[in-house]
């Protein structure tokens, strides 16, 4: 499929997804979304592809939010609807049944920030930026910010957020549990020294970062397709469920994860001391 607004590719199993609109810093409107909800439907249907790894083009900006001069032309129904289509995007990202990283490279503010927390782990650039800055403009979160914002950080430091529309740096964002880590990539000379700019600010190597994402989502890979499944349905429907509700759902998933070729070869290969060889069957 021909995309406009986004670049998608596969590469050993895994699926990278950029956000390509580098003149307005990968800013998210209709078109993108919807180019967004086309590609993991592409990506549930190809069995080919286990993984996944969404990031903004170039240097400076995961997403750096929605499209301002899209956002001001709604009114009360199609912003209602323009909210709601972002909505089921972001939910069969968080929903897909593979392990889903946001390689966060800059600026992640507003829809930037809502579409990597419907990753399942957002691994941070040192000079990323996170925010949700919706109520300088007026408005609020439109695609999630207010209901997975508070799931992840908690409702205190969610609502300091929300309320005061600031940005937050990778470390903090590290600190609060919004980003699962943050990674230092340089770029270096052929002596391995640190390059730096002309006001002395080391230059960030996307690649290098990339290649850091991926290792961390291939140690994923290296597990049990069916498993990492679960895990994701039973964190997603659990959450929101008593303990009594999740752990049910719990024991059910581990029951039916017997019946599975995978489980039966990770615990033949656990005690013959040899490395699993899973199929996702």
């Amino acid at each position: 499929m021909d995309f406009n607004n986004i670049i998608y590719s596969v590469e050993d199993a895994i699926a990278t997804v950029t956000v390509n609109r580098p003149k307005v810093m990968n800013a998210l409107n209709s078109d993108t979304v919807a180019e967004l909800g086309q590609a993991f439907d592409m990506i549930a249907s190809d069995k080919a592809v286990r993984g996944v790894i969404v990031t903004g083009s170039g240097d400076k900006a995961f997403v750096a939010g929605a499209d301002i001069g899209e956002l001001s032309t709604k009114n009360p129904v199609t912003g209602r609807d323009f909210s709601r289509s972002g909505q089921e995007t972001f939910n069969k990202i968080e929903r897909l049944p593979k392990p889903v990283i946001a390689a966060v490279n800059g600026f992640a503010l507003g829809g930037g920030c809502e579409l990597a927390m419907a990753c399942h782990l957002r691994v941070a650039a040192v000079h990323a930026r996170f925010g949700q800055p919706e109520v300088g403009l007026g408005i609020i979160p439109g695609y999630g910010g207010t209901q997975r914002l508070p799931r992840l950080v908690g409702k205190g430091r969610a609502l300091e957020l929300l309320l005061g529309g600031g940005m937050i740096g990778a470390a903090e964002a590290f600190r609060i549990g919004l980003a699962n880590c943050v990674v230092e990539a340089y770029k270096k000379d052929e002596s391995g020294k640190e390059l730096t700019d002309e006001k002395g600010r080391k230059l960030f190597d996307r690649e290098l970062f990339l290649v850091e994402v991926k290792r961390m989502l291939n140690g994923f890979l290296a597990k049990g397709p069916v498993a990492l499944a679960y895990v994701i349905e039973a964190v997603n429907r659990g959450i929101d469920a008593d303990i009594d509700a999740g752990l049910h759902l719990e024991s059910d998933l581990f029951g039916v994860l017997y019946a599975t070729e995978d489980a039966r070869e990770g615990l033949s290969a656990f005690l013959e001391k040899r490395e699993a060889k899973f199929t996702g069957e």
